[in-house]
């Protein structure tokens, strides 16, 4: 029996709106843990995150900016919190961080905090833009895929693609395509959001199911959970699914993390096609805000990445409970004024006395 110790984590992706991050979920999964007594620190980047604010989740939230505003001024926020705090493990949820975090992994760990994330070369190579070639490289179907850069690059997709095809995002978003006009719209919308490249994919017929996943960075699969989504909001978030028994997707699972040897987080997001063929269409580089699905179906992945993080010896899990369903809702939560100008003024909100009804 692992001894039980304090532990601080802080947790990025509060914003649990109708396109959530993990944040709240990972949260959740960690304070279910029997094994570790938990201080959370939310990091927020608005002030409006709805996990600022929910009862249970944080003891105490900071803002901080936004990567883009530099390596080093993102950073100095870090260690200003981690001087009040004494951050043992810092947990990332956005793809948009996950650069900064892991080209300054050795000097965060050099300060006593711990992450658990994939390599560079890892993210790099799971990119939207070098699927095709990671598709090829580990034997996994991908659906044809090309960056365009800008609007006289849509004129060539006639040739090259059918219609719908799928518009995306280097980091998030994706909206299907059914001619020309709309891949313009959807390229402007995307390139003014997340930047260039902007992909576009084939479409594949059929249902999507989706594995989170978390390997040790040995090529151990530690965790999986599959599920299939059951309902989609109109930004393609599963707002409801229900998780599967599919030996063939777990194999396709367990053999990427083998062969890459994957370190941390994951989420294969795939196509299964009436003909039972498995088209791969994307790998987010993090815990999915589903997550909790998985933890309510006995794979506490949360709590196996802290655990990770911390140098524990960390036991695969043997299985999961099939047919367990989630289906997320909205929730108007009353607060007071004065939290609200807390997190604007000072930048920090002490939420673990806070009273929201």
């Amino acid at each position: 029996m692992m001894k039980k110790q304090r532990i601080t984590i802080a947790v990025t992706g509060l914003n649990n709106t109708d396109n959530p991050g993990p944040g709240v979920p990972v949260i959740r999964g960690i304070r279910a843990s029997t094994d570790l007594d938990v201080r959370i620190i939310g990091l927020a980047y608005e002030n409006l995150e709805p996990g600022i604010y929910m009862p249970g989740m944080t003891d105490k939230t900071y803002l901080i900016p936004y990567p883009s505003a530099g390596t080093k001024v993102f950073l100095n926020r870090i260690l200003e919190i981690h001087a009040l705090e004494s951050i043992d493990v810092i947990i990332p949820n956005f793809d948009a961080e996950l650069y900064t975090f892991i080209k300054s992994e050795k000097l965060l760990a050099e300060q006593g905090i711990k992450t658990f994330l994939p390599t560079l070369e890892q993210l790099e190579e799971r990119s939207k833009a070098n699927l095709p070639t990671y598709g090829q490289r580990y034997g996994v179907a991908v659906p044809e895929s090309v960056e365009i850069t800008g609007l006289n690059d849509i004129a060539g997709l006639k040739g090259q693609f059918d219609y719908p095809l799928l518009v995306k995002g280097k980091f998030y978003d994706a909206y299907l395509a059914y001619n020309s006009d709309q891949v313009i719209t959807h390229f402007n919308k995307i390139a003014a959001k997340w930047g260039l490249p902007v992909i576009v994919q084939a479409f594949v017929k059929g249902t999507e199911v989706n594995v989170v996943a978390l390997g040790d960075g040995t090529g151990r699969t530690i965790a999986a959970v599959s599920m299939r989504k059951q309902y989609i909001t109109d930004k393609g978030k599963a707002w409801g699914g229900i998780t599967i028994d599919d030996p063939n997707l777990m194999a396709i699972t367990q053999k990427l993390i083998a062969q890459t040897k994957w370190r941390g987080g994951m989420e294969l997001e795939m196509i299964k096609t009436t003909t039972g063929d498995y088209y791969l269409i994307e790998i987010n580089p993090r815990i999915p805000a589903w997550v909790y699905l998985a933890v309510g179906a006995g794979q506490n992945i949360p709590e196996a990445l802290v655990k990770l993080a911390m140098g524990f010896d960390v036991p695969s899990y043997p299985a999961y409970q099939v047919g367990k369903m989630f289906i997320r809702y909205s929730w108007d939560m009353l607060g007071d004024i004065g939290q609200f100008e807390q997190i604007t003024m000072n930048g920090v909100l002490q939420t673990d006395k806070q009273s929201i009804q």
